[in-house]
């Protein structure tokens, strides 16, 4: 039988979770480190946005949250659940079949209830420095801080389950962009279409969420160009008479162009970038062992544990462009001694 080990379980949201429910299953003595004061992860609404609309100032204070008020899921609820936990309608919430940001908090809160994980949880608590013992890749030390207040904590193993999407990942590459005059946000720092009233937007991005931040801001806006890598093409989009469809921006200038290459351009009031999110961890001290370039963590074993520190240290929901499915027994379950 697999001895029980004493695990560090970083965030909980989703990923976080899933995996306290799991080591808990298996007999690990679980913490769950969460620096927000609720469960949830990316799936908690706030209006709040940063001081730094763009979200790159480093003395800015960093709102987790990536959500806007209309967000719905972009899978049908009865892929939303977990094997043994469905997402059901419930008699008091949304019926739709692709419910709002709300339905998924309440389902997750509902989750952590039935299977006595909030009280493994350690809310508003930080984590800012994990590290190994000495040589030993089967002792960790985990920093944390709550308001002025640090503490450390030393765990066999620890789990990383924080989210991809808070730290935005801009255009930054396009000429002349550093020196435009005019106002740029990320999406992380979009809640509401009311700022864009009247304006003129241009949206750097072509995935979900700048097809649908874009049709809502085109509700209000005067006009929305969506700038993307596809080829030379420029068409009035189908849903809105004010949206139209560019190629990659060529430059932009300080009286407020933004030259595309299909060889329009546009006098924006706004760049708005749709750009996607970064993976840091500056809290994961390995030495070298584990980096993070270019959105790619590794190496890491089926996307999970790093070789040379696995089983002790891994990550969930590393992946984003895939359903993540956990597994019982994946984390630990073959454990049945340190390796002194």
């Amino acid at each position: 039988m697999a001895r029980s080990l004493k695990v560090a379980v970083i965030g909980a949201g989703v990923a976080g979770l899933v995996t306290a429910r799991e080591l808990q299953r298996e007999g690990h003595t679980v913490v769950v480190y969460e620096k927000g004061d609720q469960l949830g992860g990316t799936w908690v609404y706030t209006p709040r946005v940063e001081s730094d609309p763009l979200g790159v100032d480093p003395n800015r204070e960093i709102i987790h949250s990536s959500l806007y008020y209309s967000l719905r899921t972009n899978f049908p609820r009865h892929l939303m659940g977990f094997t043994d936990y469905p997402f059901a309608v419930r008699e008091d919430g949304d019926s739709r079949n692709f419910p709002g940001h709300g339905e998924v908090l309440n389902f997750l809160n509902d989750f952590a209830r039935d299977f006595g994980l909030t009280e493994l949880i350690r809310f508003n608590v930080e984590v800012v420095r994990v590290e190994m013992v000495g040589s030993r890749n089967d002792e960790w030390a985990v920093e944390s801080r709550t308001g002025e207040l640090s503490s450390e904590e030393i765990f066999e193993a620890v789990v990383v389950c924080v989210g991809h999407n808070t730290v935005p990942r801009v255009a930054d590459d396009v000429p002349g962009i550093g020196k435009w005059p005019r106002k740029q946000l990320h999406s992380h720092n979009y809640r509401v279409p009311e700022p864009f009233r009247d304006q003129i937007v241009v949206t750097i991005g072509d995935g979900p969420s700048a097809h649908d931040i874009s049709n809502e801001i085109a509700m209000v806006a005067k006009e929305v160009h969506l700038s993307s890598r596809s080829p030379n093409v420029i068409l009035k989009l189908e849903k809105r008479s004010n949206m139209w469809r560019h190629s990659k921006i060529e430059h932009v200038n300080e009286d407020g162009i933004v030259a595309f290459q299909d060889g329009t351009s546009v006098d924006a009031d706004i760049i708005f970038h749709c750009t996607g999110y970064k993976y840091q961890f500056p809290f994961l001290k390995t030495q070298g062992i584990l980096t993070v370039e270019d959105n790619r963590v590794g190496p890491l074993y089926k996307h999970v544990f790093p070789p040379q520190l696995g089983p002790w240290l891994s990550f969930v929901a590393i992946p984003s462009q895939v359903r993540l499915v956990i597994v019982k027994r994946l984390l630990f379950s073959d454990v049945s001694s340190k390796d002194r």
